[in-house]
């Protein structure tokens, strides 16, 4: 026994040593129950500090490298007008050249084609003299204005073809010219949308999960990441990520959502990001998930959600907006955040499991009572039950002994009345059977007299009946 003394009234009393182990067990779980919601929550507010300052961090290198990609894409916009500048300068060069090309061929086939036909009318006089004339000198000179015509027109037949392959080099070196401008435009404008997030090719859930599988051999080998496809409640995300420890325990759990819209969308059509934080918030609490993240293309303009990494928790809880670039950065940041208070969920959690197992061990030793008390109800049901047949038994055998006893007085009377039965009881109100036995009794008294001997031997001598004792 021990002795326990109030503290107010100074009263003293006397417990056993149960009830004293059992209030000190008392005692200390309420100071370790005490002391465990103190560390609780003292960790979420390190890290809620740290999840802070890691957002806010981040938004700070966000903001810089957000300004730093405006300074490259107008780089790039001034790389683009320039080279556009230069394209309109090269096509102006190039058909102004071509048309001087053109007019000089032009120039060259008129000088031609009138030197040709000075020649031949030069020819023809000098023919028209040559027929006037009769000797073999003019028939020499007539050969000779025909060999200079043939050198004439094969002359031009060449230049036409000289000028022609020019003005085909020409056209072909202006279309390779513009082809090749056209392509660095192009080549810059998708630069451009990949800098500012424009995904081409495609869709920004593949482009998640390929960022994430990128990274997944360097940082995050033992975390899940994968398409959600269970629905609950008509609804489902995207994705989840969850990561645990060695023992099972959670370290961080994300539930995702990527939401990408097409550019010749209307504007009464566009969504905006807020539309979906219900949804998402709903899904995360589904499927159990801490944190919630939206990867939106939505609302390409807003200055809010191009700086960085957006913060919605006063709206929903534990939710962030990011554009695709951050998506990689986000895991490790939640994570990193996570990792400050998984030694206190990892002692929360065996503590609960030691709780768990002396519940366990509880409801076991109830159960075990309870089952206990459920035989022994029944053993002693069935055991009243036989007590109440044998009782009833015993009555039944009771009273067949009293039958039995009954039986036994009837023929102890039976056979008293059956040895008191005589022949005077007999013929008791029975006058024909008294004359029968009156001369009977003559007879034998006559053969007395004659010394006949008594045909009954040892028969006592008869006598007048009386009336029998007891008998009416």
């Amino acid at each position: 026994m021990s002795e326990i003394r109030c503290p107010h009234c100074g009263e003293v009393f006397q417990v056993d040593e149960t009830e004293y182990a059992e209030i000190v067990r008392q005692v200390r779980d309420a100071e370790f129950r005490r002391e465990l919601e103190e560390r609780a929550l003292l960790a979420e507010r390190e890290r809620a500090s740290a999840v802070e300052a890691a957002v806010a961090r981040a938004r700070q290198e966000a903001q810089a490298d957000a300004a730093g990609r405006d300074a490259q894409i107008e780089r790039l916009k001034a790389q683009v007008k320039a080279a556009s500048d230069a394209l309109e300068l090269a096509k102006a060069s190039a058909e102004r050249d071509l048309a001087e090309r053109l007019a000089e061929g032009r120039r060259r086939i008129a000088e031609l084609e009138a030197a040709a036909s000075a020649r031949e009318e030069a020819f023809a006089a000098e023919k028209t003299l040559a027929v006037t004339q009769a000797t073999g000198e003019q028939g020499q000179r007539i050969a000779e204005l025909e060999g200079d015509l043939r050198a004439a027109r094969l002359e031009r037949e060449q230049v036409e073809a000289s000028l022609r392959q020019q003005m085909s080099e020409l056209a072909t070196h202006k279309d390779q010219t513009i082809r090749d401008r056209e392509d660095e435009i192009e080549r810059l404008r998708n630069q451009r949308s990949r800098l500012s997030t424009k995904l081409v090719g495609e869709s920004l859930e593949q482009h998640c999960e390929m960022e994430f599988n990128r990274w997944r051999s360097l940082g995050f080998r033992g975390a899940e990441f994968h398409k959600d496809n269970e629905v609950v409640d008509g609804s489902k995300g995207d994705y989840v990520f969850r990561e645990v420890d060695a023992d099972g325990v959670e370290v961080v759990s994300i539930m995702f959502e990527m939401k990408n819209e097409e550019e010749d969308s209307s504007s009464r059509n566009r969504h905006k990001n807020a539309d979906f934080f219900k949804k998402l918030d709903r899904d995360r609490r589904n499927k159990g998930c801490e944190y919630a993240v939206l990867v939106s293309l939505l609302e390409p303009d807003s200055e809010l959600y191009n700086a960085g990494i957006v913060d919605v928790s006063y709206e929903y809880e534990k939710m962030y907006v990011i554009r695709p670039q951050f998506f990689i950065p986000m895991i490790t940041l939640l994570r990193n955040a996570a990792e400050n208070a998984h030694s206190w969920r990892r002692e929360l959690a065996q503590t609960r499991q030691q709780n768990i197992d002396i519940t366990h061990f509880e409801d076991a030793l109830e159960d075990f009572k309870a089952r206990f008390g459920k035989n022994y109800d029944a053993a002693s049901r069935r055991f009243q039950a036989a007590i109440e047949e044998i009782d009833k038994t015993i009555s039944h055998l009771q009273k067949v002994k009293e039958n039995l006893t009954s039986s036994e007085n009837q023929l102890r009377l039976a056979n008293k009345k059956a040895e008191e039965l005589t022949i005077r009881k007999l013929t008791w109100k029975n006058p024909t059977m008294r004359e029968k036995f009156a001369e009977a009794r003559s007879l034998a008294a006559e053969g007395t007299a004659l010394g006949s001997p008594d045909p009954v031997e040892g028969r006592p001598p008869v006598e007048e009946p009386i009336e029998p004792d007891g008998v009416e």
